[in-house]
């Protein structure tokens, strides 16, 4: 029996914040980092795990690299995932990492998995264990961290945000059905080919009668005309500009806002999942 150390990066900020805190406060644990790969990420993903490995000084294991997304959609009859059926989820990244870790717990080891749950997330449960040698650790809870310390380490390490952050408030597939429409446009806008491949699956979803889109209540090919596009732009900074003019400012925390926040992520991309978006 051996006791294992696991913690998964998502491409994103927490859990990036976390390996870095976990490297500071905890040298003497021998972390396993892992990534579960859909198949689809940005490529600023890509770029920001390779910086993040050269921090680390470790390689961060990569999952799920022979089933990638094409291949659950055509076992999905080519029925778009949605938040209220994430076969995404469950498929592409909860599933590979229960394969993973169950190699391990099989052999009678005992496995940490430190998750980036924040102590300003309390809405967030995190991912629950499945067997009783799989014990998951909050860290950020249980030290008091929130996203003020958390974009700290960061900056601090030297690593930043990754670049998407610039037009995206959060990790996760290329289309993603948690993205605002917003985010849809600069998806647009800044990875032209990535919007064409999601709305190719979309109309291939269409034409096999999946009951959900990508971007509730619209198709990419509506979402994307100029007039719209337009619209969209305009009702983005007026969500934003209300937002800010209604919210007090702490001094604290002035230069620590990314352009697109959670704060904006209310009326259209509420509620995605720990495991892709941490």
């Amino acid at each position: 029996m051996a006791v294992r150390h696991v913690l998964g990066l998502s491409g994103g900020r927490d859990s990036a914040a976390l390996a870095v805190y976990m490297r500071q406060y905890y040298p003497e644990l021998d972390i396993e980092y892992f990534f579960t790969d859909t198949g689809k990420e940005l490529p600023e993903v890509y770029t920001y795990l390779n910086k993040l490995e050269g921090f680390l000084g470790k390689t961060i294991t990569r999952l799920n690299t022979q089933r990638g997304f094409d291949y659950w959609l055509a076992e999905y009859n080519y029925f778009l995932p949605s938040a209220k059926v994430r076969w995404c989820t469950r498929k592409l990244k909860l599933d590979p990492f229960k394969g993973w870790v169950n190699s391990m717990l099989n052999q009678g080891d005992v496995v940490y998995s430190y998750v980036a749950i924040r102590s300003d997330e309390e809405h967030r449960e995190g991912y629950s264990s499945h067997h009783k040698n799989l014990i998951v650790k909050m860290p950020f809870r249980e030290d008091n961290y929130n996203k003020a310390a958390v974009m700290d380490l960061l900056n601090s390490s030297g690593l930043g945000l990754p670049k998407y952050y610039e037009w995206r408030s959060r990790s996760g597939c290329t289309f993603c059905f948690f993205q605002q429409k917003i985010e849809w446009v600069n998806l647009k806008e800044r990875h032209p080919e990535a919007f064409e491949e999601a709305k190719a699956i979309e109309k291939m979803a269409i034409e096999n009668k999946s009951p959900f889109l990508w971007s509730e209540g619209e198709p990419l090919e509506a979402l994307e005309k100029p007039e719209r596009i337009a619209k969209i732009k305009s009702d983005y900074e007026y969500r934003k500009l209300k937002e800010r003019t209604n919210k007090p400012v702490n001094p604290l925390l002035v230069g620590l806002e990314t352009d697109i926040d959670e704060l904006y992520f209310a009326e259209e991309g509420n509620g995605a999942c720990n495991i892709c978006h941490k």
